[in-house]
């Protein structure tokens, strides 16, 4: 048996299916070492600037998840990471090509779905890695934690280390930018074409009548962001993605044991 790819940079994989992967795990393997902890990626699939894939908050959120489990399983940490959802909140999207949007319904509907199963079988902790801004789920985890009686945290990624995120990138971005490129060049390079990379520039804003008071309403992307990104790829690199990936996949293996570790139906706040 071969082993599957890694991530570039990742240490090379063992034979065999990861027990902590429900995409690879066989029923022997999840019988003998049942997990408390779910993972659950969940990004959105849209187009980001001209120059990467479609399903970059896929590829982050599975990497990062399956990366973290894969070094909190040699702490003891008993976690599956289950299978990504790949689409999320694009209701300002919808004007671009191929761009799948699940209402906030809906979205509510999965995890309450998923947490609900879990909880028949004895996964009593579900953390969400999410790789997609526009997804938001403090309502829904909300709603899901009081019904279902799971304890639920969400991580988004690029919150995982701030001081590794300040210090690596002058200009991180928020869609596009120097960090998901470099992230992506790390992680995919063979989907990246740098050579087309706009400069993820904004076209519009709101009136400084609105903007003083911190107003938010949802931008019209294709209007306010012509080329699909926010914040500049230049001076992106492997190197950078590498270098937050190795941060932020530590940072969230911290979490993942520190939750397996509490006793069942403990309380996370101490």
């Amino acid at each position: 048996m071969t082993s599957s790819p890694s991530p570039a940079g990742d240490s090379p994989r063992l034979p065999g299916p990861r027990a902590h992967v429900l995409h690879e795990a066989n029923y022997a393997q999840l019988l003998a070492q049942r997990p408390h902890v779910a993972v659950l990626p969940w990004g959105a699939t849209e187009a980001h600037n001209w120059h990467m894939p479609h399903g970059t908050d896929v590829v982050e959120a599975v990497s990062l998840a399956e990366r973290a489990a894969d070094l909190a399983v040699t702490s003891g940490a008993r976690v599956i990471v289950l299978p990504a959802i790949p689409y999320g909140n694009n209701a300002q999207q919808q004007d671009q090509v191929a761009t799948v949007h699940f209402s906030t319904a809906t979205a509510l509907a999965i995890l309450r779905d998923v947490t609900d199963s879990l909880a028949r079988q004895g996964i009593d902790r579900l953390v969400i890695v999410n790789g997609h801004g526009g997804n938001d789920f403090k309502p829904m985890v909300r709603d899901c934690q009081l019904t279902s009686g799971l304890t639920i945290l969400v991580v988004d990624f690029w919150r995982l280390c701030p001081d590794v995120l300040a210090a690596t990138f002058p200009d991180p971005g928020d869609h596009a930018g120097q960090l998901e490129t470099s992230l992506l060049l790390h992680l995919r390079p063979e989907w990246m074409e740098m050579e087309r990379a706009g400069r993820g520039a904004a076209a519009a804003r709101l009136p400084d009548g609105i903007r003083q008071a911190n107003a938010w309403t949802p931008r019209p992307w294709s209007k306010v962001q012509p080329d699909t990104g926010s914040g500049d790829p230049a001076g992106s690199s492997a190197a950078l993605g590498a270098r937050y990936f190795e941060a932020a996949t530590a940072s969230l293996a911290t979490l993942l044991t520190t939750v397996s570790g509490l006793d069942r139906g403990a309380d996370v706040f101490s």
